[in-house]
């Protein structure tokens, strides 16, 4: 229901248009409201702050590319995110290339699956690698051998088990790799229209130079599309990463080895007395049996304790703390 104008208002508004301050054909312009086209093929169902935090989430999991790959490959690896962009399946799939190496990946607890995409000539220059060769890819492309595969499957489990750890401030995951496959037509995870984000990531092994494309459908990312905006991903990461600090300074510091004395007495004898000792003699402390002694951690005077024995070996029980912070 519209706004109702009381009777001076309608007044002013008549005054002002018979004295021309008001255009009604200005009104009418002003009034007219633009148009936005809609594809029902591809509804936008991904957002430019979505693709946004996908990327910042991607350059975290390409952070760990280049610095675990090269403990299995022996060669500096360069990672960098180029883009994110929202399409339907059949255009991802229709443009890969024969041969090409699908990572089905299980995205677990979210539900279905996610594909990484390697580059073939990658795929040749790891099995290179692998095998004690420079990294150098083929100068033909051929299919893969059930060996190649074999050895690719190894780098591609690290690969996803990387995974885990840039999604913790959305969801906690499990990812597992189910299978490779080199035919996308057996790597059809949704329908061909359904809606994914590609985010395409640049891989460098020496010379060798690389994509990889990791394929996110929406249906497996519907649960958390709410997280994933950058205002939830950066609170979530500052408290989370606090916390974690936190938990780690005290596992670190319970684990530390504290030297603890407790100190019977004290005295102080000539050289001389010293140099005479024999089994039996006895030393005056200063200090009463009844006393309490003192406890040092490290170089520190923490409690005072009652000497006594516990089993067979002697022990002390503390009696009160002295620094007590």
């Amino acid at each position: 229901m519209g706004e109702v104008l009381s009777q001076n208002e309608i007044d002013s508004l008549l005054q002002a248009l018979s004295s021309g301050e008001l255009d009604v054909d200005e009104m009418k312009e002003n009034g007219d409201k633009q148009v936005k086209n809609y594809d029902f093929a591809r509804p936008a169902k991904f957002s430019k702050e979505h693709l946004r935090t996908l990327e910042i989430i991607f350059e975290h999991y390409g952070r760990l590319l280049s610095t675990n790959l090269p403990v299995y490959l022996r060669k500096n690896i360069q990672v960098e995110v180029m883009n994110s962009e929202a399409l339907v399946y059949s255009e991802f799939s229709s443009s890969l290339s024969d041969p090409v190496i699908l990572g089905i990946v299980n995205f677990a607890p979210l539900q279905g699956n996610i594909i990484l995409e390697l580059a073939s000539n990658l795929g040749y220059a790891i099995v290179d690698r692998m095998l004690g060769g420079a990294g150098v890819p083929l100068d033909k492309d051929r299919d893969f051998s059930e060996i190649e595969l074999l050895i690719i499957e190894r780098i591609m489990n690290v690969c996803t088990n990387l995974l885990r750890e840039p999604w913790q401030n959305v969801v906690e995951i499990h990812p597992r790799l189910e299978r490779i496959e080199t035919n996308s037509q057996f790597a059809q995870i949704i329908s061909p229209s359904e809606m994914i984000a590609i985010v395409t990531i640049n891989l460098k092994l020496g010379d060798v130079e690389g994509m990889m494309n990791v394929c996110l459908p929406y249906l497996t990312l519907e649960d958390v599309m709410d997280k994933l905006n950058t205002k939830f991903w950066y609170s979530t990461m500052q408290s989370r990463d606090e916390q974690e600090y936190t938990e780690a300074i005290e596992a670190l510091i319970s684990k530390a080895p504290m030297p603890i004395k407790a100190i019977l007495g004290t005295s102080s004898i000539s050289v001389s007395d010293f140099i005479n000792l024999q089994a039996g003699d006895i030393i005056r402390l200063d200090r009463k049996v009844d006393e309490e002694l003192s406890v040092y951690v490290g170089s520190i005077r923490k409690f005072t304790a009652l000497p006594g024995s516990s089993g067979n070996g002697y022990a002390v029980r503390i009696t009160s703390v002295i620094r007590e912070e």
